[in-house]
């Protein structure tokens, strides 16, 4: 696709390939200013503006027939602050560069997701998590951030400058505006030991609370179609570093996780009839496995199968009665699931739509193969979670509107008031927005 400053446009996709769209012009502003400057000319010239990071959301929340705002060259650590432990970083820095960045400085995030390809601002506007006891999401790790509103002005907003907006803009769903920088808490890098075991889906669902409670970063995942999981416990320790063999690494993370593991989901795309089978061939496929690293390593894992994904928070107490239930749905459906459901958990936050707001959560997200029907699925899926009072990942594939938003966010109604107020006209509206928003 062509991208240029001067406002070429060319056909934007997602990562999934599931959301396509031609925007009138598109943007890649070199500052803060250029950005505020393109932002005013949208709005004389009646152009709706959305900024979209990577494209790995599921949902066409970045997506706009107007003016599309790259913001790739708005990139790198503008500062760290080794007294406040915090380190500001322009809105379209990778989050593997933000990774790899503090590493060298002997810095890290708290927490983290399980994909770095996002850009900063795309992952924390979007809600994204990993899974943790204690720490939460990326958008709860943010002490500040700056944020160009829809008149063209920069505001900065945190705990003590416009309070308000910050409790919202950590996960603004870019409703609010364009996220231009964020800062981060950080801290002294430290070592994670990672130990992946596979253990049968009644024990993990037995033992949760306990796996739960014992383990600093709990996760684990359920291959349909089998009693098989493959769970992985991360937790802070002394060292040494004993980071995964390079040969191991490849066969285990490139040519298991990814390579194999593609050549299932072609099999299984093609002749659905074989899915359960290769289920249980790829359930046994991983062996135990333990290893120490600085976090990012040990947190993230590449990804280079493309799927569809849905993915929603449940209360915790309600994770193994949903996950229970989706069993039983998988199994009476005659459904051919090839990708395993993963589960993780993280505490409450103060977060007005954080999937996570004022409860503790657990996450439990569905995939379907790129290309694979995943509606009959999804659906069923998610009439499970919404059962459960769930909320759906923001970037991730959900058919939720307003009115349900209003029932399961405590703190909607102040979300929508604030957009009102720095929004009135919907520059930053696409149909999403309309949908989960309202108008």
């Amino acid at each position: 696709m062509s991208s240029t400053a001067n406002g070429k446009s060319g056909t934007w996709r997602n990562w999934g390939g599931n959301v396509t769209v031609r925007p009138a012009r598109e943007v890649l502003p070199a500052s803060v200013d250029e950005l505020a400057a393109a932002v005013r000319q949208a709005a004389e010239d009646g152009l709706k503006v959305k900024a979209v990071g990577s494209g790995h959301s599921f949902t066409a929340i970045a997506a706009t027939d107007g003016v599309s705002i790259r913001p790739q060259l708005l990139t790198g650590i503008r500062n760290i602050d080794r007294k406040a432990m915090t380190v500001t970083v322009e809105a379209g820095t990778p989050l593997k560069r933000l990774n790899v960045a503090l590493a060298r400085e002997g810095l890290s995030l708290t927490n983290m997701g399980d994909i770095m390809e996002q850009t900063v601002s795309g992952a924390t506007s979007t809600g994204t998590h990993g899974t943790g006891r204690e720490s939460a999401s990326l958008a709860a790790q943010i002490r500040e951030l700056e944020l160009v509103t829809a008149d063209g002005s920069v505001l900065t907003c945190s705990e003590k400058e416009n309070p308000e907006i910050f409790a919202a803009a950590r996960v603004g769903l870019g409703a609010l505006g364009i996220v231009t920088a964020i800062t981060f808490a950080v801290e002294p890098v430290f070592l994670l030991t990672a130990r992946e075991e596979p253990m049968p889906l009644d024990r993990v669902l037995a033992e949760f609370d306990q796996l739960r409670t014992e383990n600093e970063h709990f996760e684990f995942y359920w291959f349909p179609h089998t009693g098989n999981t493959n769970t992985k416990r991360n937790n802070r320790s002394a060292g040494p570093p004993q980071p995964v063999g390079q040969l191991a690494g490849w066969f285990e993370d490139e040519f298991l996780s990814n390579g194999v593991f593609h050549a299932a989901q072609l099999l299984g795309r093609a002749v659905p009839a074989v899915v359960p089978t290769v289920a249980r061939i790829s359930s046994t496929a991983l062996s135990a496995r333990s290893y120490t690293d600085i976090p990012y390593k040990v947190f993230t894992s590449p990804r280079r199968v493309r799927f569809v994904e849905m993915e929603y928070a449940v209360p915790r107490e309600a994770l193994v009665d949903t996950v229970r239930e989706l069993r039983t749905m998988v199994d009476r459906s005659g459904l051919r699931v090839n990708f395993p459901i993963e589960v993780r958990t993280a505490p409450a936050d103060d977060i007005a739509l954080s999937t996570a707001s004022a409860r503790d959560s657990a996450y439990i997200a569905v995939h379907m193969f790129r290309g694979t029907p995943y509606q009959a699925y999804f659906t069923a899926a998610e009439r499970i979670f919404t059962a459960h009072e769930g909320r759906p990942h923001w970037g991730k594939v959900h058919t939720r509107d307003a009115d349900y938003f209003a029932g399961v966010y405590p703190r909607f109604g102040e979300f929508t008031a604030l957009r009102d107020r720095l929004d009135p006209d919907r520059l930053f509206q696409n149909d999403y927005l309309r949908r989960v928003l309202g108008q």
